[in-house]
């Protein structure tokens, strides 16, 4: 830890995407929402409004399954330069109080206001104003984290999650992070999660009580990662001029799959969720990775470089096939996929054209 804390905030919006539309559409308000592909097509949904999160849908989960779980939502379609525009607002408001933020995307971002001289210099004051800006002159609501580090302020924000303002001192943070359970702790996901369940890690208490050495068999480079998150300790600047070299999205599955079929319907539902993202980021791609994990641990990738942005999701479903076919799909069961967006441009012209996940 330093001897003089930081003061991060870390802001989330709130249901971004199916908030605009709940604000710009009445309609809408108080009801489930979708944001993503339509319940008919093979899309994603790429998030929903709280009301549809009581029934069970979120992020990145297939628009079919959501209608299962909630048939009387509302899908529409984004709109991703409405988003951009309220993200633009947004950003204006962090640049009245802050020179050093970090977006992370287009509803987030880090903001560091260790030498800030509002409010004397209050980090959850400032937070609390920035809450009430952002409300008032975009008709949304954002969670704010506050803390010493980035670590700390998301997980802060996130429980602090609706339009709540959190705040984690240097005083509290071990207890808190002994008592939040490891699934909670931004950094592990649903497989990490897993293997460390195995291991009789269900806690930040639990995570504490492994050594760096003992942490390294396991987890290798990461190790020192989670042992650090483990003590409250995270040394990350916040820094407004961090470049983005990919987009990746996997998923471990619950049971692992060996029919092709399958592997290619989920490899193109990743590839719908990379896309998203890109777009979320005016951003395009030239390249593509996937990632097979099988059953016994063993990992590839196969990838391609393509000469034209990749703009259109439908025709990249061959490709997908054909990367496959140098591989032992189909033969040994697999229990990971993913797919990697990369050689980044920010120049999205020609307009993008994510068939699977918006088609009429």
């Amino acid at each position: 830890m330093h001897d003089t804390p930081r003061k991060i905030i870390h802001i989330d919006m709130d249901a971004f995407y199916a908030a605009v539309e709940q604000r710009d559409h009445p309609q809408y308000r108080n009801k489930p929402v979708i944001v993503g592909g339509k319940p008919d097509s093979r899309g994603v949904v790429a998030t929903c409004s709280y009301e549809a999160r009581a029934f069970g849908v979120h992020s990145a989960m297939p628009s079919s399954q959501a209608y299962r779980l909630c048939p009387q939502a509302i899908f529409v379609k984004p709109r991703f330069d409405a988003y951009r525009q309220a993200s633009q607002a947004i950003r204006d408001i962090f640049g009245r109080y802050c020179d050093g933020f970090e977006p992370l995307s287009l509803d987030e971002a880090y903001l560091d206001v260790s030498n800030n001289p509002w409010f004397h210099g209050s980090a959850s004051l400032l937070a609390r104003q920035i809450k009430q800006d952002i409300r008032r002159e975009t008709g949304l609501t954002a969670s704010a984290g506050v803390s010493y580090n980035k670590f700390l302020a998301k997980i802060a924000s996130d429980l602090g999650k609706p339009d709540g303002l959190y705040i984690i001192t240097p005083d509290q943070a071990n207890t808190l992070i002994a008592s939040l359970p490891i699934r909670r702790f931004h950094g592990i996901g649903p497989a990490t999660e897993r293997k460390m369940r195995e291991l009789g890690i269900e806690t930040g208490a639990d995570l504490r009580e492994w050594s760096l050495a003992r942490l390294q068999a396991p987890f290798g480079k990461n190790a020192a990662y989670y042992h650090d998150i483990a003590r409250g300790i995270d040394h990350r600047i916040v820094n407004h001029h961090r470049p983005r070299k990919s987009v990746g999205v996997e998923t471990t599955f619950e049971h692992d799959i060996t029919a092709v079929a399958d592997i290619v319907h989920h490899l193109r539902l990743l590839l719908d969720q990379a896309l998203l993202r890109l777009n979320d980021k005016r951003m395009t791609a030239h390249a593509l990775t996937i990632k097979i994990k099988y059953r016994n641990f063993v990992q590839v990738t196969r990838g391609r470089t393509l000469p034209s942005p990749i703009t259109d999701a439908t025709r990249l479903h061959p490709l997908l096939a054909e990367l496959l076919k140098n591989t032992e799909a189909g033969h040994l069961p697999v229990r990971l996929l993913g797919v990697t967006l990369s050689a980044l441009n920010n120049d999205i012209r020609p307009p993008w054209r994510q068939l699977d996940l918006f088609q009429d």
